[in-house]
């Protein structure tokens, strides 16, 4: 592994720490209670994919907290930044993850195909 994929995966892990306790810092109740399952840097490190646990909100509340997550994103950035002494974040780019689901339905199809294997043969 080069030095710079371990100042990629380092970023990565000292934000998956870092932005939970900046939303916890936040006096908004609902951005508070927002679950972080993994950060993603991209670009050398100029930009940052933050996937959230969307399990609590139905498709027109997750519009809603991306959308406040829009407006204290800077927020966000310098908190992290002040926190590790950076001079520059990376921007976040939030979403809410999905591979969970994906790997569920993953998992139920190779139950069908091994069910299917073990009637037929």
């Amino acid at each position: 592994m080069n030095p710079t994929e371990l100042r990629r995966l380092r970023t990565q892990s000292v934000l998956k720490q870092l932005i939970p306790e900046a939303l916890a810092s936040l006096e908004d109740e609902l951005l508070r209670g927002l679950c972080v399952t993994d950060v993603e840097c991209k670009r050398g490190r100029y930009d940052a994919f933050v996937y959230l646990d969307k399990n609590a909100f139905d498709e027109r509340e997750q519009e809603f907290v991306l959308e406040k997550l829009g407006r204290v994103a800077r927020y966000l950035q310098n908190f992290c930044a002040e926190a590790e002494g950076w001079y520059r974040c990376p921007a976040f780019h939030f979403k809410f993850d999905d591979r969970l689901e994906y790997q569920n339905k993953m998992d139920d199809l190779f139950d069908k195909i091994e069910e299917e294997l073990r009637k037929n043969g």
